[in-house]
């Protein structure tokens, strides 16, 4: 008998694990634009590193939200890789890979928040905000922003997690239905504190605009141009923002992990294509960078190029 159990221990020991599921064509469709993301992101962020002109305080918030997008589409890719390559499962690696993505989108959309608040305070305090605020001072409130993101990715390794009752999960699973909720509702208040001060920074921006139309007899035509981009401009970014996380968020805060998950998935993928779409709304398009990238890229800026700077009108 016992040199059965040894046989057997031993023919157990060289049995091949079980073989990983399959992925879901989802979580391959998530890897994949969080892999994009990533690159995107990383593209803004070796500009502005290597770029040193692009130094200012605005630039650092822009830097900001690029870094908190690139670790989004890493902690995507990096729960793509702890839920189907990584065996034997570990909980505590898919409670670090949800708490990076946690603290990421959180710190995307303080980062964003903050841009919203630097914009409107360079339009309100337009004489002296811009002399008021250093370098120093962003840093030190972006960082006190990272730290206060980092504390709610943590936040699932410390305990706040459902990996211990099913039944208490919500559709971000390892998060608890609670806290998902806390999530939500903090979320939707962030979002409303920006629509409220991108409409006090229209309202600015028309002011300024008309005043100095008055001052420099402008033709009516070319005022009008002015506040059509502003709004243009205005509308894009409330829109993006809205249409790709306000869904998702209400979800979260009604649904629980008895909903079907594919529910989850179309709704998830919307809100992670924001990081995707970010980089275009508040890098690419930006004059100073666009001149960086042309640089980079051809060595050259092209004829065609306008370095006219931003006015209060183009909010």
């Amino acid at each position: 008998k016992a040199g059965r159990r040894k046989l057997s221990q031993a023919a157990c020991s060289r049995c091949p694990l079980p073989s990983p599921p399959a992925p879901h064509p989802w979580d391959i469709a998530l890897c994949a634009t969080g892999t994009a993301v990533a690159g995107e992101n990383a593209l803004v962020l070796a500009v502005l590193f290597y770029t040193p002109s692009l130094r200012a305080p605005m630039f650092l918030l822009i830097g900001s939200l690029a870094l908190a997008d690139l670790l989004a589409g890493l902690g995507l890719v990096a729960n793509f890789a702890v839920r189907y390559l990584l065996r034997p499962p570990s909980e505590a690696a898919e409670l670090g890979a949800a708490g990076l993505l946690l603290a990421a989108f959180s710190a995307s959309v303080c980062s964003l928040l903050a841009i919203t608040v630097d914009r409107y305070l360079s339009l309100y305090n337009a004489l002296t905000y811009h002399s008021e605020r250093t370098l120093g001072f962003t840093c030190a409130m972006v960082l006190l922003m990272w730290l206060l993101c980092l504390g709610v990715g943590l936040l699932p390794l410390l305990g706040w997690n459902c990996l211990r009752d099913q039944s208490a999960c919500s559709v971000l699973r390892p998060v608890t239905k609670d806290n998902a909720a806390v999530l939500a509702v903090t979320f939707l208040l962030l979002f409303a504190l920006m629509m409220q001060l991108y409409l006090q920074i229209c309202k600015i921006a028309f002011r300024h605009a008309q005043q100095i139309a008055v001052q420099h007899q402008f033709i009516a035509t070319a005022q009008a141009t002015s506040t059509r981009k502003g709004l243009s401009t205005l509308s894009l970014i409330l829109g993006t923002f809205a249409l790709c996380w306000i869904p998702f968020a209400i979800y979260s805060l009604v649904a629980d992990s008895s909903y079907p998950a594919v529910y989850t998935y179309s709704l998830a993928l919307p809100a992670t294509c924001n990081s995707l779409i970010n980089p275009i709304i508040y890098a690419f398009r930006n004059p100073d960078i666009q001149k960086s990238l042309w640089l980079a890229c051809c060595g050259c800026i092209p004829s065609t190029f306008s370095s006219r700077p931003r006015t209060s009108s183009d909010v």
